[in-house]
């Protein structure tokens, strides 16, 4: 009698641990130790104009302490979207996006990109300066300063709808944009230089852009208009990436493109089976020319629309850039408000969210995600913020690996010991000595594992923190629990080094 109660004991332990993987399976979302959770904050929307240096300060703390709860770890921060500046410039006026007046400081002064380095550093987020490259004059801005290069060099730029564009077939506008990607990697401890899609300007109806100068003077032997156009903008990113890299090899370079490299078509091999706005056709972007020669570090096709959408099905989408720009990092850009607004297409009663994400999780060269926009998951519209503070993102996550930049890992912390001190016990441990920019350790991961608990560095659920500091506050609670805790250390590229342990009684 006993041995048969034993064995049904045996028996419901075993169906329970099978139910619970079969719901894990199921569920199609497995947690991930690297992963890039990035977000957009965008200036151009016009939701800072005016405001207090007090105001939005505190509105940008408090986006990114709710952002920091979600799990994110990386933030895309606009400071240039129209020839301006979001930071002290010599080069460019600043921002009428910051203070309502093109080429007016800040007062109370203050730099708005150097405030959020330092703020998304102290969270351990990575900061990525957002600029806009060709665009020298948004529809709704009505007057330029006159240090503004629309007004220095009127020459430069043409009118498109409302809009004023640097004129790509122009070399020297390619090395001003040069000029000030460099004034930025230079002086401030950015993590990356960040370009969305706007490169020739979306098409509208019955307009023409007005290059036939340019290109007669400067065709460089190309008979296709539509070629030389694609080689100007591919010049330019290829002289970009370079000239940051020449800077500060570690600062990544990345592109987030509109989300149709090319529609499938008669003559087109390389193309998803949408029908819409393309990179290559309409924008004179080839993504995967960039992506595949490595000229670019990582890449966020923003692929905003939902899953059933007639034109441009978000699966197709994701499927398709996944099998064809795998040769740098892919990060997705994904639009929380239609994915909150749309409702599951096998299961109505909820949003896309939990598709969207299991697809992510299926797909091995999907990297990360990068929300659009900040605002929206604040504001936690549809529980996106929830969903992803509570499940999705509930652990911390490194940043993916880029070993074609740097692939060696960093010397280990050295003294890691506990002490007693007035705030409590506390971890310590000291920075090793590092002799190049590719050895010098920026960060650490401390883990917890509970007594005799094995010691697995992959399961991200074991992380506590990612921090820049060289301390950590241990729960104590009565000495009687024990736990092994383990540092490593993280260099630049988030390469991670051997692991020093340190069991603990809490």
């Amino acid at each position: 009698m006993t041995n048969n109660l034993n064995i049904r004991k045996i028996f419901f332990l075993a169906l329970l641990i099978f139910c619970a993987n079969l719901f894990a399976a199921s569920n199609g979302y497995t947690p991930k130790k690297r992963e890039f959770r990035g977000a957009w904050i965008q200036c151009v929307n016009g939701q800072f104009i005016g405001m207090s240096t007090e105001k939005m300060q505190q509105t940008l703390t408090y986006q990114l302490d709710e952002l920091q709860k979600d799990g994110v770890n990386a933030i895309f921060f606009q400071v240039r979207a129209e020839c301006d500046a979001l930071y002290q410039s010599d080069i460019e006026p600043w921002s009428r996006f910051l203070t309502g007046v093109q080429g007016k400081a800040p007062q109370p002064y203050w730099d708005p990109l150097q405030w959020m380095i330092d703020q998304c550093h102290k969270r351990g987020m990575e900061l990525h300066a957002w600029l806009n490259p060709y665009r020298a004059k948004t529809k709704f801005t009505s007057s330029l300063d006159p240090k503004h290069i629309a007004m220095t060099n009127p020459g430069r730029v043409f009118p498109y709808d409302g809009l004023f564009i640097l004129n790509p077939g122009m070399r020297e506008n390619r090395e001003y944009i040069i000029k000030v990607v460099n004034d930025i990697v230079e002086r401030y401890d950015i993590d990356g230089i960040h370009m969305d899609d706007y490169f020739y300007p979306y098409p509208v109806a019955g307009l023409q852009i007005p290059d036939d100068r340019e290109y007669a003077a400067n065709s460089n032997g190309i008979s296709n208009r539509e070629d030389w156009r694609r080689d100007n903008v591919n010049v330019f990113i290829k002289e970009c990436g370079e000239a940051i890299h020449r800077l500060k090899p570690w600062v990544k370079f990345g592109i987030s493109p509109f989300g149709i490299y090319r529609n499938k078509r008669d003559g087109v091999e390389v193309g998803s089976l949408t029908k819409g706005t393309q990179n290559y056709d309409d924008l004179y972007a080839d993504v995967l020319l960039w992506v595949n020669n490595g000229w670019i570090d990582y890449s966020v096709p923003q692929l905003y629309w939902q899953i059933g959408h007639t034109a441009a099905d978000y699966k197709t989408l994701i499927e398709w850039w996944n099998r064809y720009a795998s040769a740098r990092p892919l990060y997705i850009g994904e639009d929380v408000e239609r994915t909150a607004k749309f409702a599951d297409v096998d299961n109505p009663k909820i949003n896309q969210m939990p598709a969207k994400f299991t697809l992510h999780s299926k797909l091995p060269n999907v990297d990360g995600t990068v929300l659009w926009y900040a605002k929206a998951a604040v504001d936690n519209v549809g529980n996106y913020g929830t969903m992803l503070r509570n499940k999705y993102w509930r652990y911390p996550a490194l940043q993916p690996l880029m070993p074609f930049i740097d692939s060696k890992a960093p010397k280990k912390p050295k003294k890691v010991k506990p002490v007693w001190t007035s705030d409590g016990y506390v971890l310590f441990w000291t920075k090793p000595k590092a002799k190049h920019w590719d050895d010098e350790v920026h960060k650490y991961v401390v883990y917890r594992f509970e007594k005799g608990e094995k010691i697995n560095l992959y399961n991200p659920a074991k992380i506590v923190t990612i921090t820049d500091k060289e301390h950590y506050k241990l729960p104590y609670v009565d000495g009687t629990a024990r736990y092994t805790y383990v540092v490593t250390a993280l260099d630049r590229m988030s390469n991670e080094s051997k692991p020093v342990k340190k069991k603990l009684k809490l």
